[in-house]
């Protein structure tokens, strides 16, 4: 008898540990929105617009990355990716113009690319049971937001001893350093049939199936709602919150200004985060994934809109973070999952790319519009309420998707 694949294996551990210093990282830039622009004067919108540039790298560079690591496998592709990263990073942290802070990342969305959700998930997703996929892939994604835990709250300690420019270089460090355990990640390949359906005969099945695009329009607000949030809820929480009622709870651990309120904020969100990926893990192998992810945008619709309709204070931002993060990533096991379960696992990567894009274009708009509606009119009112849209929409359009399997030509 063939003894069943244990749910953790050194695959999904590997690739957790990658993911966390990862995304810890990218998790962390919008601590520096503050900064920079106070440096050299900036407007709002230069720095926004860095971190949009990398956020569309990212969903570029996704698809591609899928195709490295289907090409040359998957240790080499994150190996790449490692490497890009850390000298996009490096290259952040001698730039003195808005221009030189914008062009490398290009280099850093290509890197979280390389390190992040396709490559990873998809190789989790082959070194699974089909029983323990969904699962696995809520860990794996949990392990993302435990990355931005650590990230913003780290960034913001680091800032307190050294400039920004050193914490750039941190950063590429903790990058690299994430590389020397990929000798202990190796997954299995996909089935016979799989492997000899070419990308091109799968691409066309899925480009012809109305729910892949469905799946793509959807993911495009999931992005929007978290790239603004992670990019400009920190300095929105430290313009517009009230003020932090001295000898509370908050001052004795240590949070006495909105500036540390606002890296608190991501944190609680990536705490949230984890429990919502594991139970959107879980839930994913139970229940149907197309409601359940209608359900998870449906939330983050009536959150989105009853935060910006009550008052900012760090009350309300710490319930926002909480109630939020338990939907941050909950789509993305769920996605990733419905995509591997419709298409196979042999090209997941470069399919859940494909669909990542979109969610990467929303990035790019969630950031950049944040950036300049806020230098239009001073304050993220109008850019929160278009984020309250989208994701209203999301909900939408998942509901009609077909959840059946594709069955892969003889």
């Amino acid at each position: 008898m063939e003894r069943p694949t244990p749910l953790i294996t050194p695959v999904l551990i590997v690739g957790c540990f990658i993911m966390l210093l990862s995304f810890a990282v990218r998790a962390s830039f919008g601590v520096f929105q503050i900064p920079v622009a106070d440096e050299f004067g900036w407007a709002r919108v230069e720095f926004s617009l860095a971190i949009a540039i990398q956020n569309l790298a990212w969903g570029i560079g996704q698809p591609i990355f899928g195709a490295i690591a289907e090409k040359i496998g998957d240790r080499k592709a994150i190996v790449l990716g490692g490497l890009i990263y850390a000298i996009g990073l490096g290259l952040s942290a001698i730039a003195t113009t808005p221009y030189a802070i914008q062009a490398p990342q290009v280099l850093i969305g290509f890197g979280i690319a390389g390190t992040g959700f396709g490559v990873i998930l998809a190789v989790v997703g082959r070194a699974s049971s089909d029983e323990n996929r969904s699962m696995s892939l809520g860990i794996a994604t949990a392990a993302g937001s435990a990355g931005q835990v650590v990230g913003a709250p780290f960034a913001e300690w680091l800032l307190t001893m050294m400039p920004w420019q050193s914490v750039f270089l941190v950063f590429a460090a903790i990058v690299l350093a994430s590389l020397l355990s990929l000798p202990l990640m190796k997954a299995p390949t996909a089935s016979k049939a799989e492997i000899e359906e070419s990308l091109g005969s799968v691409l066309r099945r899925a480009f012809k199936d109305p729910s892949y695009a469905m799946i793509f329009m959807g993911f495009f607000s999931c992005g929007y709602q978290l790239a603004f949030i992670t990019a400009h809820f920190p300095a929105m929480v430290t313009e517009m919150c009230g003020p932090i009622a001295p000898g509370g709870i908050l001052h004795s651990l240590g949070v006495t200004t909105t500036s540390a309120l606002g890296a608190m904020a991501i944190a609680v969100i990536g705490i949230a985060n984890i429990a919502g990926t594991l139970a959107a893990g879980w839930a994913g192998k139970r229940y149907t994934k197309k409601y359940l992810l209608a359900g998870i945008y449906t939330g983050r619709t009536v959150i989105a809109a009853a935060f910006i309709l009550a008052p900012i204070t760090p009350v309300t931002v710490l319930v926002f973070s909480a109630a939020m993060g338990a939907l941050w990533l909950a789509t993305v096991p769920l996605t990733s999952g419905l995509v591997a379960h419709l298409y196979g696992l042999r090209y997941m990567g470069t399919l859940y790319g494909i669909v990542f894009f979109s969610h990467q274009l929303g990035s790019f708009l969630g950031v950049w519009l944040g950036g300049r509606m806020y230098d239009v009119t001073g304050d993220y009112t109008a850019v929160w309420w278009i984020g309250v849209a989208v994701g209203a929409f999301s909900a939408i359009v998942h509901l009609p998707i077909r959840e059946e399997q594709q069955a892969v030509p003889a």
